[in-house]
């Protein structure tokens, strides 16, 4: 029985290129800009420059870079992902790791297996791009599921600090020292905004939409109607914190309601392709007595026509709405 490791080859090369972006990125920005790092982006950003003018000014472009960039060809696919995931390389120097990596593919490819010289190139740049793009996908996934756990720790911080007295602005200090990244330097942002003349409320609420988090259009809301109509901030944040940690509870909730339903769902949709690739690996010659025949093409495309088709609908019956 011959075996073929082409197909492995490409899943191999594939999954190098996300940990080559990420060893790239943990290279150029270090420790300080891991999620969740007790010393957040911002204080670590201070205790080397001391200068917090110019710390603001950097982190203010980071945070608005990818979406003032939407108008790059192709990037746009990637823009809303980038900005969630706050990531500190600029537009242009993803687009040079597309292209980094599109080459590494390429060689990749070129010493592992025989493909024409055509498909290597049109693969590598596929690679390239959806390896990228898999990495910020994750990384807004875990930057979003930690912000939204930290939200409500942060506003009963805030609930206490101006129990004893504390201004608004002082409260979002207090948090941004106490609470760890990625909140710690978003609220450190909207601070250090505040300080130099911005309206605290504008900053939360363009923080929220930047994120796209209803928790946070709630806390823009919240401190906006209290600026406009009065009342006890504190008494509002509180309840507002207890509803946040409620909607919490109820997501996970059904997180963990619906987990079979989404591995079954991902199982079924992986599986066709898992065999796929078995086949080819263990049997490469398997298709070759119906290759040439006029059906293969359409019957090919039909197949990832109901694959594609297959992943969308698992996706929707998985994907609940609360």
């Amino acid at each position: 029985m011959q075996i073929s490791a082409a197909p492995l080859i490409y899943i191999l090369i594939f999954v190098a290129v996300v940990f080559l972006v990420e060893g790239l990125y943990l290279t150029v920005f270090g420790k300080s800009i891991s999620l969740n790092n007790r010393l957040s982006r911002r204080l670590s950003l201070l205790e080397k420059t001391h200068d917090r003018e110019k710390v603001l000014e950097q982190l203010r472009k980071e945070m608005s870079q990818h979406v003032n960039s939407r108008g790059i060809p192709l990037y746009s696919i990637l823009a809303k992902k980038a900005q969630k995931a706050n990531i500190a390389f600029t537009p242009r120097q993803l687009i040079g790791i597309m292209a980094m990596v599109s080459v590494f593919c390429y060689f990749g490819l070129s010493f592992g297996t025989e493909a024409a010289v055509p498909v290597r190139a049109i693969v590598a740049i596929l690679m390239g791009i959806g390896g990228v793009y898999v990495w910020i996908n994750n990384k807004a996934k875990k930057r979003m599921a930690l912000l939204e756990e930290q939200l409500p720790d942060a506003v009963e911080l805030m609930v206490r600090s101006l129990r004893v007295g504390h201004p608004f602005s002082s409260a979002i200090a207090n948090v941004a020292k106490e609470i760890a990244d990625p909140l710690g330097t978003e609220m450190g942002v909207i601070a250090d905004e505040a300080s130099y003349g911005r309206d605290v409320a504008e900053s939360l609420k363009a923080f929220a939409e930047r994120m796209d988090s209803q928790d946070l259009r709630f806390l823009a809301v919240a401190v906006t109607i209290q600026q406009q109509s009065g009342g006890n901030l504190a008494e509002i944040l509180d309840g507002l914190a207890k509803v946040i940690r409620a909607r919490f509870k109820l997501f996970r909730r059904v997180k963990a309601i619906t987990a079979e339903a989404k591995w079954s769902g991902m199982f079924l949709s992986a599986f066709p392709i898992g065999a796929l690739i078995t086949i080819n690996v263990i049997q490469p010659h398997y298709y070759d007595d119906v290759q040439k025949t006029a059906a293969f093409i359409p019957g090919c495309l039909i197949v990832g026509a109901f694959l594609t088709v297959n992943v969308i609908f698992m996706k929707m019956m998985v994907n609940i709405k609360v």
